[in-house]
């Protein structure tokens, strides 16, 4: 198939479904979700937003995820990285279970998986015996640490994987000072985005073979390719980060200063040259430029500690809401940096459906974070509410496993399958 990339994912469901009229890009994909946590699902989720059918694969005391409800008592986590899907819960102890899964790969397009060492032998979820039963699938897989290696079946979340292990935590810390925890889900949410991006090429393969793929990546790997810039540094002989912990190394052209009331701005000024008589004259402070102290890049390079020290007891005389029409005004590059309750109601982010409206009227869903990809018209799913433990287990049963009333009714009778109180139609 000739094309872009785009192009072929489009065509997909015309392929399979002559000249029917597909309002989804991934509309008709069927997408198995057996990973836990966030980087895995959170992959699937985004295919969730462009129209595939997600399947999600749980216990029947449900998905670990579930369990992370912070301090209010709100399953947050859950809402934003399973809505859109399906929930099936079966007991992959029993061997009926296992069976169950592997029918559904049957008919899958993508397995999503984050399973290692012998739970992914326990479960039968090995790339090789799917493979068998679905040629054709793209099987999706998620790691702490890579697939070789000794450390390939450390347990790994992303703050320990993505965070610490790849020079990140250690690289943003000042000088005697010890480094900072990740915010939560930060490496996971941007690997999701990798295996997401896999996932699409490997699908544009199998339009062009007939044949599905194997495709991975890891918190690691994404991580250090986060880091790369430094990272990239020390292997030409230039450790910033060293540098940074052994002289304190500091910039007034990329550093943070507070407000008079308690905001704080980051100056991200790169040509600082060109940039420096700019910020003199919007904080007002044009004899600034006739300071011999000020005078090049060199002499502020040599004088950056006082004039640090000045900016900031400049921008201290300022409220927030002085300060940056100024900078503004003066074509200053900085930032507000935003609490996370002004964030959720950004203007920006509004605007360009960043968040965006889930439940309205709901107390703890009226918005979610939308998946940070557009693709020309195509139009997102809005979002529904993530689901229950066994929400949808026997419409899976049903529809796409086919089986029967009675034959579902054995199947949870039996506690191979776990639902709710879900009427059995017949």
């Amino acid at each position: 198939m000739q094309g872009s990339l785009y192009q072929c994912l489009h065509n997909i469901a015309h392929v399979r479904n002559g000249d029917r009229v597909i309002e989804r890009l991934f509309e008709d994909l069927l997408v198995i979700d057996a990973a836990t946590f966030l980087a895995g699902p959170g992959a699937a989720t985004v295919l969730g937003d462009f129209g595939a059918t997600v399947i999600k694969i749980e216990p029947p005391e449900g998905d670990r995820y579930r369990t992370l409800k912070g301090s209010y008592g709100i399953d947050y986590n859950w809402l934003l990285t399973s809505r859109n899907k399906k929930s099936i819960a079966i007991d992959l102890k029993r061997d009926e279970g296992i069976q169950l899964v592997h029918d559904l790969v049957s008919n899958a397009d993508v397995f999503v998986t984050n399973f290692i060492g012998e739970h992914i032998t326990r479960y039968q979820y090995e790339y090789e015996r799917l493979a068998e039963i679905n040629p054709r699938l793209i099987y999706a897989h998620v790691t702490g640490f890579g697939t070789k290696g000794p450390d390939v079946e450390r347990r790994s979340f992303d703050a320990t994987a993505w965070w610490a292990s790849s020079g990140l935590m250690e690289f943003v810390r000042d000088k005697d000072v010890k480094p900072v925890t990740s915010a939560p889900g930060m490496g996971d949410h941007a690997t999701s985005m990798s295996l997401f991006s896999a996932i699409a090429c490997a699908l544009y393969k199998r339009e062009r073979t007939g044949k599905g793929s194997y495709v991975s990546t890891s918190l690691l790997a994404n991580g250090i390719w986060s880091n790369g810039m430094a990272l990239q540094g020390v292997i030409a002989g230039m450790d910033i980060g060293a540098r940074k912990q052994a002289t304190g190394l500091r910039n007034p052209f990329s550093s943070v200063y507070e407000t008079r009331d308690g905001a704080f701005v980051l100056f991200s000024i790169v040509n600082a040259a060109r940039e420096w008589p700019s910020i003199a004259r919007a904080l007002d402070r044009e004899e600034w430029l006739e300071d011999p102290r000020f005078s090049s890049i060199s002499e502020i390079i040599a004088h950056r500690y006082e004039l640090i020290d000045m900016t900031q007891a400049r921008i201290s005389e300022l409220n927030l809401e002085e300060l940056l029409p100024k900078l503004v005004e003066h074509e200053i590059t900085h930032s507000h940096v935003k609490p996370m309750a002004e964030v959720v109601n950004d203007e920006q982010a509004l605007a360009n459906d960043i968040v965006v409206n889930a439940e309205p009227t709901s107390d703890d869903y009226p918005r979610t974070v939308m998946s940070p990809i557009a693709i020309g018209d195509e139009v997102k799913v809005n979002p529904q509410r993530a689901p229950d433990v066994g929400a949808d287990s026997i419409e899976v049963l049903s529809k796409h496993l086919k089986r029967s009333a009675d034959e579902i009714e054995s199947l949870i009778a039996n506690g191979v399958v776990y639902t709710e109180q879900q009427p059995i139609s017949r």
